[in-house]
């Protein structure tokens, strides 16, 4: 008997995040494995994309989740409403992103369902007639193959660490469900999202992230660094200590205290590379360092390293890359 796997995708501002086609196209793939089925569902609430365009992704069943405890977000109504789904869909896994909000909605999702949670996941694989998973543990220090002890299992998923490819243009049907919990057993919603930054690419979503350190010497030389992320189309980032002196904001933090994230591209300027922030940034698919210090952490772990102050070699990047562009 195959085993089924229910995805929930994540919306902001009535969009789906990247994160959304992350986990359905990776359900939709291992159900296929375990010969199962893969079920999205979203909240249906200021949702302006079609619901409908998960199927595309390699849902098989997409479930629009809608009702009055579900107009804002709630940890309690949406851990709710997805864990009813799984329940209905006799899903043996559910996938959600290991995204800000979806590392605590997942927790809620595991605790309702009484089943174990296989968080942050960067690989996985079929074995068995199950799933096994890869994943950081110790601040990234070590990483290991694990697998629930028991199904149903709720796995969350490390943005950028899996394909987002539509598997077809097509559109699924998609079915209504109002999840039995109601509004009076709700202790607390999501009032108001203050933004920071507007306009800039979210640093967990970004290709292309480069990151300052202390070595920055001070707020004012980060505009080094927005100049040679706009040039490449990418968001800057900063570790915690530029953060702790108030030279960039706390959504800028790339580390085990702040986002982790895995771009294509990530350029550790300045940037010691203390394991909490190598905990951040350490699936990143190609980490460029550059430090004065050639005995420096992050130049152990880095794919490229250019040893040479700093002050110096990102106006030649930027000069170099002005040049390319011209021609």
């Amino acid at each position: 008997m195959g085993k089924n796997i229910v995805a929930f995708a994540e919306a902001r501002e009535g969009k789906f995040r990247g994160v959304a086609f992350e986990a359905v196209h990776a359900a939709g793939r291992f159900a296929a494995d375990l010969g199962g089925k893969a079920v999205a569902c979203a909240a249906s609430a200021g949702l302006t994309d079609a619901p409908g365009i998960l199927a595309g992704y390699g849902a098989s069943g997409v479930v629009s989740l809608g009702g009055d405890c579900l107009q804002k977000y709630s940890m309690e109504a949406y851990s709710a409403a997805i864990a009813e789904t799984a329940a209905e869909a006799n899903a043996s896994y559910v996938f959600m992103p290991a995204s800000i909000s979806g590392k605590e909605l997942a927790a809620a999702v595991a605790m309702r369902m009484n089943a174990p949670l296989l968080a942050d996941v960067i690989e996985i694989k079929t074995e068995n007639g199950g799933l096994i998973a890869r994943r950081p543990m110790y601040a990234g220090k070590v990483l290991s193959w694990v697998r629930p002890v028991s199904e149903p299992a709720v796995v969350s998923l490390r943005p950028k660490m899996f394909p987002a490819g539509a598997t077809s243009g097509a559109k699924g049907a998609v079915s209504e469900k109002k999840p039995s919990m109601d509004s009076s057993h709700i202790r607390a919603v999501l009032k108001e999202l203050l933004k920071t930054g507007g306009g800039k690419i979210d640093l967990t979503e970004a290709d292309i992230i480069v990151s300052g350190g202390r070595g920055m010497k001070g707020p004012e030389n980060f505009k080094m660094l927005e100049s040679l992320a706009d040039f490449l189309g990418g968001a800057v980032g900063a570790s915690r200590s530029a953060v702790d002196a108030g030279w960039r904001p706390h959504s800028d933090q790339v580390g085990q205290t702040g986002k982790t994230v895995s771009p294509t591209l990530y350029f550790a300027i300045g940037i010691s590379g203390a394991i909490q922030h190598m905990a951040g940034m350490g699936s990143s698919k190609v980490i460029v360092a550059v430090n004065k210090d050639p005995e420096a952490p992050i130049c152990k772990v880095a794919d490229y390293v250019i040893i040479g102050d700093l002050f110096e070699v990102v106006p030649a990047m930027i000069e170099e890359i002005r040049k390319i562009r011209a021609e």
